[in-house]
């Protein structure tokens, strides 16, 4: 089950909502559970009891870590036993055909894939579950006793399976004690309509625009950059339009999830994109890989192995696949390029450094995007001409049949609206217009999204494969 279905938006969540806020208080976590379960078995069977199993396993190595805190070796070898448990599972599900391949290529062996399903969110489940682990070695959480409250926390049904990767520390308060504030729900509700909005209506539309380009026998230059332009900002509208309805329905649940974008696109360097971009994810490899390898605190030599380490692993983390690993590092060799090589070069106007990052990232989306390292290649070259015409009837048809979206996409991935609202409240009589405004655009974007949902306009998450 899906956010952006039918039968989450008009039976699962209103169902659930119901229930929650008829039971009493000490209820409301049983409750949370019960449904994060529920929609997890409706989606996937064998996930309810992979993550029973990796929240077992940290429960009890967290309280192993505290109970033995000042006994020489146990709470490293607790954390040791946590890690390795959600590195395996994750290793299995994700990475064992990889590994095989990987294996077969250099021993020139054959061995047969085992062709594991990959469950739903696995990567985004052990990260947040190592994170708790991690933070209880390091004293920064006390480990949580009541079973039942960590494995709420664990299988959150929000925010679990896409994000935003959700530190225990940042909601342990709110497990224990919620009270219902009638405006915090009232911004679930339209950030939650904000983010359907984003992914049905606008990622969805470039989503076909996509899978046009694919379908394409004879690819132009025009038409590769419609479609370089068309996933890029897809896949931007539709992870921080999940993002957006995993946070809104935290608040109508009480609890404050954290941002996982801040208009990206806007940047002016590699170094703010990624600032901006899945931002819990790089928090987390900034807090357990990043600074425990000793950040940018070392030798020059090693901090360029320190940041290789961590976009290799990023990489990894998306996907099992060569060109993911490839992307990862691509980033980390710009990353360390601006650092060491353009940092002046970028200061000097914020045009041409904006434009360098936009074309940046359109080459490193062209390389998410493909299935594999060659494609990758073919499709960057015709972007400049190589293999490919400049034009035809064809794919000028098909760019003036995408620009509007794609001008729209673009307009509404900079802050430039949100700067427009914040104007108007300032002044009392548009204060007035913005409690109208709030509920009716909220409204509309729900009446929209359902109607494209009733007349199948649908594709899953990008980012649930991961």
């Amino acid at each position: 089950m899906l956010f952006s279905s039918l039968s989450f938006l008009y039976i699962f969540l209103p169902l659930v909502l119901a229930v929650y806020y008829l039971v009493p208080a000490k209820l409301k976590n049983v409750i949370l559970l019960l449904f994060s379960l529920l929609f997890y078995y409706i989606g996937e069977q064998k996930l309810v009891l992979l993550l029973l199993l990796s929240s077992v396993v940290d429960y009890t190595c967290s309280l192993g870590i505290e109970r033995f805190r000042h006994k020489t070796g146990m709470p490293r070898l607790f954390l040791g036993l946590s890690l390795a448990a959600n590195i395996a599972l994750l290793g299995y599900f994700k990475y064992i055909d990889l590994i095989i391949r990987s294996i077969n290529a250099v021993l020139d062996t054959q061995l047969d894939l085992l062709k594991v399903a990959l469950p739903i969110g696995i990567s985004f489940f052990t990260f947040q579950t190592m994170s708790y682990t991690f933070d209880v070695y390091r004293g920064d959480v006390k480990a949580e006793r009541n079973f039942l409250d960590f494995f709420t926390y664990v299988s959150l049904f929000p925010q679990l399976i896409a994000g935003p990767i959700v530190r225990y520390k940042t909601v342990a308060v709110e497990l224990k004690e919620r009270t219902f504030d009638l405006e915090s729900f009232a911004s679930g509700i339209g950030r939650f309509c904000v983010g359907l909005g984003k992914k049905i209506l606008i990622a969805n539309t470039l989503a076909v625009a996509c899978k046009t380009y694919a379908g394409m026998a004879d690819k132009t230059v025009l038409m590769t950059w419609v479609y370089a332009i068309s996933f890029s900002l897809q896949i931007y509208f539709d992870f921080s339009g999940y993002s957006d309805m995993a946070i809104g329905l935290g608040k109508l649940f009480g609890f404050s999830f954290p941002e996982n974008f801040n208009y990206p696109f806007i940047a002016k360097s590699v170094t703010e994109f990624w600032r901006r971009w899945h931002m819990t994810l790089g928090v987390w490899f900034r807090d357990y890989v990043y600074i425990p390898m000793g950040g940018n605190r070392v030798k020059a030599g090693r901090f360029v192995l320190n940041i290789l380490v961590v976009w290799f692993l990023t990489g990894l983390w998306h996907g099992a696949e060569y060109n993911f690993v490839v992307w990862g590092l691509y980033y980390g060799l710009l990353l360390l390029m601006e650092k060491f090589l353009l940092k002046k070069a970028l200061q000097l106007s914020r045009v041409l450094s904006h434009l360098y990052l936009l074309l940046i990232t359109v080459l490193g989306f062209v390389l998410f995007d493909a299935a594999g390292i060659s494609e990758a290649l073919r499709t960057s070259g015709r972007l400049f001409g190589i293999g490919a015409a400049l034009t035809n009837t064809v794919s000028t048809y098909y760019a003036r049949s995408y620009a509007p979206v794609i001008v729209i996409a673009a307009i509404l991935a900079t802050p430039l609206a949100k700067q427009a609202y914040a104007a108007l409240k300032k002044h009392r009589a548009g204060k007035q217009v913005c409690s109208f405004l709030e509920p009716a655009v909220s409204l509309l974007l729900l009446i929209l999204s359902t109607a494209y949902l009733v007349d199948g306009s649908y594709n899953p998450f990008m980012y649930f494969r991961f």
